[in-house]
C-alpha cells in the first residue's frame, strides 16, 4: 500500500485547530507531510502551549487519516509549539533553584484540596524529590496543622548579605504559611493588595534552596490571590481537585477555565477526584458513591485534560490531617498506594509538559530519583 501525499493533505483540510478559525492546512499549521509506503509523518506547528489542544490535534490527525485514507496507515505526528507573544499575558519571574511550580486549585472550598496538596508533597519527598509547599490560602491556612508545625516559626537567615525567612521543615518538606505569623484564633482581615504583598514576601524573601517541586496550595475560587500568584511566578502547571458532586464540578470547571484563559495560559496537568467513594472496612469489596460516581473523571474527559486519579473517603485521611502526619506516610496502606499512583501521574504530566512545551516558563526536571515507575521517552 502506498499513501498519496495530496490525498492526505486534502483529508487534513477537514480538521480545524481550536482557536485558529481555519483548517490546519489553510492556517499553515501543517508544516510538512512525508509518506514512506504505508507510513506517513505529519509535521505540525501550533501557536498555543495548551496540552489539551496539542493532544486533540494529534488524535484528530490519526483518526482522520485512518478514516479517510487507510485504517492500516502508520501515522506519526511531530508537533512543535511556537508561542506568539501575548502583550496581555500574565507572566511571573522565576525563583532561582526552583525547577517546577505546581498550583493546586479548586473552584469550591471543602473538597479536600489542602489534604491532597499535603499528601502529594510527602509522596514526592518519599520518591526522592526535594519539595516545598507554599500555603497561599491566606484566609484559611491549613498546612501548619496538617504537618504538625502549628507552634513553629520560620527563622531569619542571611543569604548573600540579605535577611531571608527559612521555611519550616516537616517530613522532608519545606513549608511557609501565613499561619506561622498569626495566632490560631486570629482572623486575617486583609484586602487583596495586602494579601498579595504577604504572599510575595513568602515567595521571594524566603530561602527555599534547591527544589524539584514547589506546590502552591491556592485558596478556593478564582480571585485576587490567584492572579497575584500568576503575576509573581512562572507556574509549570495546575492540578485541580474536586469531588464528584455536581455543585463542586461546576466550580472546578471554572477553575480549569481560569488557567486556560489567554492572559493566564497555564497548562492544566489534570484533575484529581477526592472523596470518590466510601468503602467500609468490614466490606472491602463494596463501594458507596456518596457524592456521585466518576463526576471529576467525566469532567476531565469533557475538558480533554488528564484524569490523575481518585481518592476514596477513608477515616484515616481525616485523622492523619488532624494529627499532623499526612496519610500517605502510612506504610503499606491503601492510602499510600492511592497517593503514590496519583503522584506518579502528576510527575509524568510535568515531564510531558516540559518535553512538549517551551521551557521559558519552567525549568525541566533533572532527576527522576526514586520514581522508576514514571516512564521517560
Amino acid at each position: 500500500m502506498k499513501l498519496d501525499r495530496k490525498e492526505i493533505l486534502k483529508a487534513l483540510e477537514t480538521i480545524t485547530i481550536a482557536g485558529e478559525g481555519k483548517n490546519m492546512v489553510e492556517s499553515g499549521a501543517v508544516a510538512n507531510v512525508i509518506t514512506f509506503g504505508d507510513e506517513v509523518v505529519v509535521d505540525l506547528v501550533l501557536h498555543t502551549p495548551a496540552m489539551h489542544i496539542k493532544k486533540r490535534a494529534e488524535d484528530d490527525i490519526r483518526k482522520t487519516i485512518h478514516e479517510l485514507i487507510s485504517p492500516e496507515a502508520k501515522v506519526k505526528v511531530n508537533i512543535k509549539v511556537e508561542t506568539k507573544e501575548n502583550p496581555n499575558e500574565i507572566k511571573g519571574k522565576a525563583i532561582p533553584g526552583i525547577k517546577n511550580i505546581i498550583a493546586v486549585a479548586s473552584g469550591k472550598g471543602g473538597v479536600g484540596k489542602s489534604t491532597v496538596t499535603a499528601n502529594l508533597a510527602v509522596t514526592l519527598a518519599k520518591m526522592g524529590f526535594s519539595v516545598g509547599v507554599l500555603d497561599a490560602d491566606i484566609y484559611g491556612p491549613s498546612m501548619p496543622i496538617m504537618f504538625d508545625v502549628e507552634n513553629e516559626k520560620p527563622i531569619s537567615v542571611t543569604v548573600d548579605g540579605k535577611s531571608k525567612m527559612k521555611p519550616v521543615e516537616s517530613f522532608e518538606v519545606k513549608i511557609l504559611s501565613i499561619g506561622f505569623f498569626t495566632a490560631p484564633s486570629q482572623a486575617v482581615i486583609w484586602r487583596g493588595p495586602m494579601a498579595a504583598k504577604a504572599l510575595n514576601q513568602m515567595i521571594f524573601d524566603a530561602d527555599w534552596g534547591e527544589l524539584d517541586f514547589m506546590l502552591i496550595d491556592l485558596p478556593p475560587g478564582t480571585g485576587d490571590i490567584h492572579l497575584s500568584i500568576m503575576q509573581s511566578l512562572p507556574i509549570t502547571g495546575a492540578v485541580v481537585v474536586s469531588t464528584p458532586q455536581a455543585v463542586a464540578l461546576a466550580d472546578a470547571k471554572k477553575g480549569v477555565a481560569m488557567f486556560m484563559q489567554d492572559n493566564i495560559n497555564v497548562p492544566v496537568l489534570g484533575i484529581i477526584e477526592n472523596m470518590a467513594y466510601f468503602t467500609p472496612e468490614e466490606l472491602p469489596e463494596n463501594k458507596y458513591y456518596i457524592f456521585g460516581q466518576e463526576g471529576a473523571k467525566n469532567l476531565a474527559e469533557d475538558l480533554d485534560v488528564p484524569f490523575l486519579g481518585e481518592v476514596p473517603i477513608v477515616q484515616s485521611i481525616r485523622e492523619a490531617g488532624d494529627y499532623g502526619r499526612p496519610a500517605a506516610l502510612q506504610t503499606a496502606s491503601k492510602i499510600e498506594t492511592v497517593f503514590e499512583e496519583i503522584t506518579r501521574n502528576v510527575v509524568q504530566e510535568v515531564v510531558n509538559r516540559n518535553d512538549s512545551l517551551p521551557a521559558t516558563e519552567a525549568i525541566k526536571i533533572t532527576t527522576m530519583a526514586g520514581c522508576s515507575a514514571v516512564k521517560k521517552n
